[in-house]
């Protein structure tokens, strides 16, 4: 199995939890024969590298230095991570299975490789604009809403962290149960959940 990770930060780079999250997952993953690659967004050290578990992972630059908020810089940056994703794609004679999209930065650029490629994508979900912000009805944050909207409609798959937080998904954005897996926070069984959700993946492709 072949997948490609969107995160926004991948250690070195150290936002918040989702860091260091992301880097256990995919050596988890790559333990058990999944070929990773990693697209993430840093602006000082750009260009693929091969980490000692065999993951890979493609740095990309936003090309557009200066922005007035989070939503411009997403959107200009979803370019880059567009055309990174296209290049593994081709690279593997067009043999990608997934994308696992975690949290909604990168949404856009995962919605225009399904259609554009027909590579299917999970949204990984870690938060919700409701849950961020206290003015998630505020026009900004809308546009925000709408692209995860956009994640929910378009993923063939929801993943998140409790059962909380799948009803909140279903709550706030109406999509179906069914839809949604839970993948548990317990150590000794979240690589499997995941394996096996990577796995519905690729049989629903066949």
């Amino acid at each position: 199995m072949r997948a490609i990770i969107f995160s926004w930060e991948y250690p070195p780079r150290v936002v918040g939890q989702l860091s260091g999250y992301i880097s256990a997952m995919s050596t988890q993953l790559a333990q058990n024969k999944v070929e990773v690659n990693i697209v993430t967004y840093d602006d000082s050290a750009t260009g693929q590298t091969t980490e000692p578990s065999g993951v890979k992972t493609f740095r990309v630059a936003n090309p557009v230095r200066n922005h007035i908020g989070v939503l411009t810089w997403v959107l200009t940056l979803n370019q880059e991570i567009e055309r990174a994703a296209a290049d593994i794609y081709y690279e593997s004679n067009k043999q990608v299975d997934l994308i696992d999209v975690h949290d909604w930065h990168f949404i856009p650029a995962a919605v225009t490789l399904k259609n554009g490629l027909g590579i299917p994508f999970i949204f990984s979900v870690e938060s919700l604009e409701d849950q961020r912000s206290p003015n998630a009805n505020a026009s900004y944050n809308m546009a925000i809403k709408s692209i995860e909207w956009l994640g929910f409609y378009e993923a063939k798959r929801i993943s998140v962290k409790s059962e909380w937080m799948k009803d909140e998904v279903n709550r706030i954005y109406k999509v179906p149960k069914e839809k949604i897996t839970v993948i548990s926070t317990d150590p000794s069984v979240w690589i499997e959940e995941i394996l096996k959700l990577y796995g519905s993946m690729a049989e629903a492709e066949e």
